[in-house]
């Protein structure tokens, strides 16, 4: 791709969608981009392609929590739809980190803090945050870290 921006090849990929007739991946690629444009207005500058790929990893989440949602109303049209959207979304999303590189940054985190008691564990949870950059649910790292501190 050269070097083009993430938002660059978004917008190509819209216009390739448009013409061909896709319609879900039109209407998904417009909400990223929505989103984008609503994330810029509120830093005051354009994206870099990290935080162009942090805007999709809170759109896919918002997907996933609607899976949920939808699946316990019983509305599986809808859990097809989101899925539909979660799955082209992802493709913008940083690669999520697997669970055994989550126990590694939380090891790390707690080592690094030093900080053994469960009413702490929002510096661990914090650092491990810090570092995974958008890779990583912050529900499911805050239940490891409670695990592992015993909360």
């Amino acid at each position: 791709m050269g070097d083009r921006t993430l938002r660059e090849q978004i917008h190509d990929e819209l216009t390739a969608a448009m013409k061909a007739g896709d319609k879900v991946r039109l209407g998904t690629l417009r909400m990223l981009t929505a989103a984008i444009v609503i994330r810029e207005k509120e830093v005051l500058h354009e994206l870099s392609d990290d935080e162009v790929r942090e805007v999709a990893a809170r759109e896919v989440k918002r997907r996933t929590e609607s899976i949920e949602a939808f699946k316990q109303g019983g509305r599986e049209d809808l859990v097809a739809k989101e899925r539909a959207e979660r799955e082209i979304l992802a493709a913008y999303a940083p690669e999520q980190l697997t669970d055994a590189e989550v126990d590694a940054l939380i090891d790390e985190a707690i080592a690094g803090t030093g900080v053994t008691d469960p009413k702490q564990m929002g510096k661990v949870i914090g650092a491990v945050m810090a570092k995974a950059k958008g890779k990583v649910d912050g529900a499911a790292v805050r239940s490891k870290v409670q695990e592992r501190l015993g909360a």
